[in-house]
């Protein structure tokens, strides 16, 4: 199913999503849009198609809501004529030290970044189950390879999704239904702006042409970008703790 070209985006209203729709659509995909702001959603579309002609379709979408993740996968596909694949990309970032009285934040990215994402991943898994193909394609971080200072949360939320993930790829495998699990190191976007500093950092739509090309290729599992995020991953989980702590 190489040349299949019809996607479902979530969190396209913004960040990283509203680069990799503009991304996609350039490269032929035809897209469904989902996030929560159905106003931002309507002008990228009307966009998009004006400039490549495409098949772009709206969907108003709260991943929290997990009924309407199962709702969105299905109207979808019903507006493409068909569902190809599925980029679970919606995510909220939140930096503040554990005991702060946070929880909240702590339980509100949890709900979006990993609940959200599998909630999605899991209705279109059902619907390429039966069709015997699809793509499965989440948007995770560096940050999920090791938890990281008062980012308790929201490493804990792309450390559950890599996981998820893996799990999907053995589960998975003979069936038609590729993964591609996509970890960006820093990325220029608002969900990042107040982390402090963020090294080897990289404008959006550099990181959207590399995240497109890695969907395109179905990559099983990609740091964006490679160099250095590729080696910074793999040692990440082996550093010390008297190591990382001094340097982060």
């Amino acid at each position: 199913m190489a040349e299949a070209r019809r996607y479902l985006l979530t969190g396209a209203s913004s960040g990283i999503g509203e680069a990799l729709a503009r991304q996609l659509a350039s490269q032929g995909y035809h897209l469904a849009l989902a996030a929560r702001r159905e106003d931002s959603l309507q002008l990228l579309a009307g966009e998009l198609r004006q400039a490549h002609g495409r098949s772009i379709v709206v969907l108003q979408l709260d991943v929290t809501d997990y009924a309407a993740c199962q709702s969105a996968v299905a109207r979808a596909s019903e507006a493409l004529g068909g569902l190809d694949g599925v980029i679970a990309n919606a995510g909220v970032g939140f930096a503040g030290r554990a005991g702060g009285g946070h929880f909240q934040r702590y339980r509100q990215t949890l709900e979006t970044n990993l609940i959200g994402a599998i909630a999605c991943l899991d209705a279109a898994t059902e619907l390429f189950r039966r069709q015997g193909h699809g793509h499965l394609v989440a948007i995770a971080s560096v940050a999920g390879k090791r938890g990281l200072p008062a980012s308790a949360g929201y490493s804990a939320s792309k450390a559950g999704l890599i996981s998820h993930m893996q799990s999907m790829d053995l589960e998975l495998h003979g069936s038609g239904i590729a993964t591609t699990t996509i970890l960006p190191g820093y990325i220029d976007t608002p969900i990042n702006q107040d982390s402090g500093p963020r090294p080897f950092l990289i404008d959006v739509e550099q990181g959207a042409r590399l995240i497109a090309r890695h969907i395109g290729k179905r990559s099983r599992s990609a740091y964006v970008p490679g160099w250095p995020w590729a080696v910074i991953g793999r040692l990440l989980p082996w550093l010390p703790t008297w190591l990382l702590a001094r340097a982060l």
